[in-house]
């Protein structure tokens, strides 16, 4: 009778402990991260990023038990720094303002690395990952910006869900097309969302 490891495979198999260690980690998803973008899924695998990262196989190993574990800590750095970013809008003196923020945020996240942005997007979609991947914080962010910008909405649980899909449509789909322009993806993002929210006199 087989055994499973004790692992879960899209987890790290430690944490680091130390500077170094810590240091070794980032230098290995960034390397992570430079592989996949210019070799696509196809050249993506646990060779080629510790080759990038310039460490053995055996210290990636200590870390990561394979590409899937990888990516998920990829896309966990990438969900952070989109966050982080994000979360400026809450410093905002007003709803419109704060809510023009996290639009700039959507998409600068998807056209500053746009092809690591498409793959990324690719890979959270895959059934063996959508347990790995978290998305309670953005959305709850999302919910309090709206809140904010629209607080006279019948629906703000709705208005919030509505606009997170029409700004991932929009930036995904913009990203798909390999546009480059961040002011006009911005531009017209703002316009469907606030079309979007003045239809209730909420703009």
């Amino acid at each position: 009778m087989s055994t499973r490891p004790s692992h879960k495979p899209f987890r790290p198999r430690k944490a680091p402990a130390q500077s170094r260690s810590e240091a070794t980690v980032t230098s290995i998803i960034e390397a992570a991260a430079q592989v996949l973008e210019s070799e696509g899924f196809e050249g993506f695998n646990t060779n080629a990023v510790a080759r990038r990262a310039g460490v053995s196989i055996g210290s990636l190993y200590q870390y990561f038990p394979g590409k899937d574990a990888l990516t998920v800590a990829l896309i966990h750095r990438e969900n952070r720094r989109f966050h982080e970013d994000a979360s400026g809008a809450l410093t905002k003196r007003s709803g419109r303002a704060a809510l023009e923020y996290l639009i700039g945020a959507a998409v600068r996240q998807q056209l500053q690395r746009p092809m690591l942005a498409r793959l990324l997007d690719i890979a959270e979609g895959r059934p063996a990952l959508r347990g790995e991947v978290a998305k309670s914080e953005m959305e709850e962010l999302v919910a309090i910006v709206v809140g904010r910008a629209a607080p006279k909405h019948p629906r703000p649980d709705v208005a919030a869900g509505d606009l997170l899909a029409m700004v991932r449509g929009m930036v995904d789909a913009a990203g798909e097309r390999g546009e480059r322009d961040l002011d006009d993806l911005e531009r017209r993002v703002r316009a469907a969302v606030f079309g979007y929210l003045s239809r209730s006199g909420n703009a």
